[in-house]
């Protein structure tokens, strides 16, 4: 599936995040907002096929279709960048800086919000015949996601923060491995096993996710959710964007930075009996 070695898609990681960085505010909120727009879809099939067939695995292989679309098509998601962007400031790229960075990150959130709330409107509506009628199951089901994932975490105070804080690190430690997937192989066969597996993985296990959480929480207050705005930011969308940036960032983007850009000195083995 012509591979590449870690040595040459992590140096591809470092050119991803600087080109990010200088990329125009235009192109940078457009690719974002399909990319939100793209995953919140995609949340909605998974979502679908798990009611309809009662197998939540089945709903997590399927899942990826949205991801494996969005990162063909170049778009970019709030958890890739939080990987890519910060190597291109550790390898001291010319004009990088952290303000640089921080933009970045800025206007792909905003990016992402908008498309998956998009999404989540029209969906709403789908759901309930333009607001006239109770949402249908998979509406309810949604509703449902939204009210266990707030008050849930909520009812549990700072074990409950801790939990969810948690899943966020763990999802774009598996979601970040989707990104860098996408690098490793030249062809799209290969780009697209790569990217399965860890964004499967991270479905089933119900990880947290600030971009799909932007379409969950959105559709679910639309369609009655007993949750208030204040829940879903504060027991929820915060401290899962601050997992997802650690996850991305310590478990993924430096790790392989580190072990295979800026690699330690080879030990020198010593002669015991030349000595």
């Amino acid at each position: 599936m012509a591979y590449l070695a870690p040595a040459e898609f992590t140096t591809k990681m470092v050119d991803s995040g600087e080109s990010k960085i200088f990329m125009s505010t235009r192109d940078t909120v457009i690719r974002a907002f399909m990319a939100g727009a793209t995953l919140a879809l995609a949340a909605v099939f998974a979502i679908t096929v798990n009611v309809q067939s009662g197998q939540p695995l089945l709903g997590a292989v399927l899942f990826p279709v949205g991801f494996v679309m969005l990162y063909l098509m170049g778009f970019d998601l709030l958890t890739g960048v939080f990987t890519l962007s910060p190597l291109a400031l550790l390898d001291k790229r010319p004009g990088v800086t952290l303000g640089g960075v921080l933009r970045n990150w800025g206007l792909v959130f905003v990016g992402n919000f908008c498309g998956a709330l998009m999404v989540a409107v029209m969906f709403s509506i789908l759901f309930t015949y333009g607001y006239n009628t109770e949402p249908s199951e998979v509406g309810q089901v949604i509703a449902g996601i939204g009210e266990a994932r707030t008050l849930g975490y909520k009812a549990h105070g700072i074990g409950g923060m801790l939990t969810l804080f948690i899943r966020g690190i763990l999802c774009n430690w598996m979601v970040s491995m989707g990104v860098v997937g996408a690098m490793i192989s030249t062809n799209v066969s290969g780009k697209v096993i790569a990217m399965w597996m860890p964004i499967m993985l991270f479905f089933y296990m119900t990880f947290e996710h600030s971009v799909v959480n932007m379409f969950l929480f959105p559709s679910a207050l639309l369609m009655g959710g007993e949750f208030s705005l204040g829940d879903y930011l504060v027991w929820n969308e915060i401290p899962v964007v601050l997992g997802n940036m650690v996850g991305g960032i310590a478990l993924t983007g430096l790790t392989l930075y580190t072990t295979h850009v800026r690699t330690a000195p080879n030990r020198v083995v010593v002669d015991a009996k030349a000595a």
